[in-house]
């Protein structure tokens, strides 16, 4: 009996083992089931060209002599701040070693980074036709001063292009890699050596870019590129910029935002390999001074005052990444004068960059607006929607 008892109670231990057992494993499954269906989520926010003429540093200057840009970001900062990662294109150079300058050759005060860093963005390009304006130690020093500020930068190399990582910045983890080049430097690259244009610049060389982008896209969940080409002035795209940036999409490609023509140009979805991706040919201008009352003879002058901020969702289910939703938000910039003069002899102005859904009939910004000021807000924000023309 004493053996048939402990048999007994062995039996139902294992009985007991094998039931928790099948629990667990049930558990075990559930949980790796979880796991595969955990969906995550970046949201992703890139805007143009951030081009700091001289009448906006003077504008912006203070009776102490210093100055002050956040006033110009007052209308945005919300919506830059609360995306999960925030791209600025930033384009000029700040250095002590030259003067402060706008056209043709850009240099700003420091500040500006400061007010870039406190409107809440994450990422600045500088893959740019100015970035040489004050050599290539200001280009570097450009790139110090946002990288002190905690703002990591693309376009511009501190050691070697060739050897140094690819930026990706993990996010809600998703691995986003970011990719800057332009078409070239107005002439300034021809004062560098060979092995220093080769190690710093990021230029349109298809086969380094090709070897760069394919990389990317091995070591990241999605690749955004910000090329920076075109013709100035000009609403659409030119065979050239359809072909490349086409090309960025096979070589792999998921979203390609567009620079460099200070005027909006349109939207395009592809499909590859069965998933949709992303091209905005130009985001435009930003804030600049460049608007219908500064661009006489310019034939698209009031195009210049509006650009986009672009507004991406990626998602991320298990180990697979697409784009969830693509949006284009139109911009204005809105100057007014201070009714004084700078030192430089400009008339001031207060500017601001306005997110048009903020402005146009119900926007929550409506009232601060006169009466031809909302026309003009109106007329932009229509226009804006048709020529880009988004659908996704």
């Amino acid at each position: 009996m004493k053996y048939k008892w402990t048999t007994a109670i062995s039996l139902a231990s294992l009985s007991a083992i094998l039931i928790v057992g099948a629990a667990s494993d049930v558990v075990n499954s559930s949980q790796k089931q979880t796991s595969k269906e955990t969906v995550k989520t970046a949201r992703v926010v890139a805007n143009g060209d951030i081009l700091i003429h001289n009448v906006l540093y003077a504008s912006a200057q203070k009776a102490d002599g210093s100055y002050d840009f956040n006033p110009y970001f007052k209308y945005v900062k919300d919506w830059i701040s609360e995306a999960d990662l925030a791209i600025g294109d930033y384009e000029g150079t700040i250095s002590d070693d030259y003067a402060l300058a706008g056209y043709p050759l850009f240099n700003a005060p420091k500040s500006i980074a400061q007010a870039i860093k406190d409107t809440g963005y994450d990422v600045v390009d500088l893959a740019h036709n100015h970035i040489l304006d004050s050599g290539l130690a200001g280009a570097l020093n450009t790139k110090s001063i946002f990288n002190n500020l905690g703002i990591d930068t693309v376009g511009v190399y501190s050691k070697n292009r060739q050897k140094e990582d690819i930026l990706i910045k993990e996010v809600n983890g998703i691995k986003i890699a970011i990719l800057g080049y332009s078409y070239g430097y107005n002439g300034l690259e021809e004062s560098l050596s060979t092995d220093d244009y080769e190690k710093h610049l990021s230029d349109l060389d298809e086969k380094k870019m090709k070897k760069e982008i394919q990389k990317a896209e091995k070591e990241a969940d999605v690749t955004i590129v910000m090329p920076q080409m075109g013709v100035e002035y000009q609403l659409t795209p030119t065979d050239e910029q359809v072909t490349l940036y086409h090309e960025m999409i096979d070589w792999g490609a998921d979203v390609v935002f567009g620079g460099h023509p200070h005027v909006v140009e349109p939207a395009e979805t592809l499909t590859k390999d069965g998933e949709k991706k992303f091209i905005i040919y130009s985001m435009g201008n930003f804030l600049s001074n460049q608007r219908i009352e500064t661009m006489d003879g310019v034939e698209n002058a009031k195009w210049t005052e509006r650009g986009l901020l672009m507004d991406v969702t990626f998602k991320k289910k298990g180990k697979k990444t697409t784009i969830q939703t693509v949006k284009a938000h139109p911009t204005l910039v809105w100057a007014w004068s201070k009714g004084t003069y700078g030192s430089e002899g400009y008339e001031l102005y207060n500017y601001r960059t306005l997110i048009l859904e903020d402005f146009i009939e119900g926007g929550k910004y409506r009232d601060e607006l006169d009466a031809a000021m909302k026309e003009r807000v109106d007329t932009a924000y229509k226009e804006m929607v048709e020529h880009v023309n988004l659908k996704w």
